[in-house]
């Protein structure tokens, strides 16, 4: 839930009038604070909530709980993920009740010793008065994982896509540059209802040094549904030779889902922060 913005007016002759409402401030007799939370997206539907199914935000709202006997607003995240999706540093916002007196620390720790073992609050401090963790964020972050190499790993498993290739990077590379910027990326989303024109700011493919894990990282105000996994997709086209590194503008320009790459799956996808000002 979220308050409404509003604006305090004079309620009668001589009456002092009131300090205009943030935009963002959090409802009457609650705190707002800002977490930081983990999760293991293997066994989830995804950060939103959805009726019989095991959701982070319910997660999260089951263990406040049995904290507070007093309801307490649903957590906001800077993002939603898929199924199978996981979080590094997924940012979000959660009033709590005032009566809640525990300092953000120990709030921390107490949710921890509550919630299983694939999700974590590993952050959590007290928010400033207008901040909210989606309409605040001016950049979201995305890493996805492939494991290139000849055979499976067992310790990967389920966190990073097998791809046993060996993938040509430079030119996976060489197309990433060409979807840099503002554009309509139509071509890489699904069902996608919103208008598609967005901006990315960063697309770059790399190796870990010493590891066979090869890495490409995503940084953009906002992405259209499964716009991540397309554009993976399409670049890992482009690393096994399927197609050249300057198809790609044609894609883009086509605005024709059919002429992209298919989704990869959700499991090698992290949402690895959120950007705000200040920070």
């Amino acid at each position: 839930m979220q308050a409404e913005s509003s604006l305090s007016t004079v309620s009668g002759p001589g009456a002092p009038a009131r300090e205009p409402r943030l935009p963002y401030a959090p409802p009457e007799g609650q705190l707002r604070l800002r977490l930081t939370v983990q999760w293991d997206g293997r066994d989830f539907v995804g950060w939103q909530s959805q009726p019989g199914l095991r959701s982070v935000q319910d997660t999260l709202q089951a263990a406040l709980t049995e904290l507070s006997p007093v309801a307490a607003f649903r957590p906001v995240a800077a993002g939603r993920t898929d199924t199978g999706v996981h979080a590094e540093r997924m940012t979000l916002h959660w009033d709590v009740p005032g009566s809640l007196r525990l300092a953000p620390d120990r709030l921390a720790r107490a949710l921890n010793a509550r919630l299983p073992e694939d999700v974590a609050v590993t952050g959590c401090v007290l928010a400033a008065p207008d901040f909210h963790a989606r309409y605040s964020c001016v950049a979201r972050e995305y890493v996805y994982r492939v494991l290139n190499a000849p055979q499976r790993e067992p310790l990967w498993a389920g966190r990073a896509l097998l791809v046993p290739p060996r993938l040509d990077v430079d030119a996976m590379q060489a197309a990433a540059r060409e979807l840099l910027g503002e554009h309509d990326f139509a071509a890489f989303a699904t069902r996608e209802e919103r208008q598609t024109r967005r901006r990315l700011d960063r697309l770059e493919v790399r190796r870990v040094p010493g590891s066979p894990l090869l890495e490409v990282h995503l940084t953009g105000e906002s992405f259209l549904r499964h716009m991540v996994r397309g554009l993976v997709g399409t670049l890992l086209q482009v690393g096994r030779g399927e197609r050249l590194p300057g198809d790609v503008v044609a894609v883009l320009a086509s605005g024709d889902r059919g002429r992209a790459g298919p989704n990869v799956p959700p499991h090698g996808l992290y949402f690895t922060g959120a950007r705000y000002p200040g920070d």
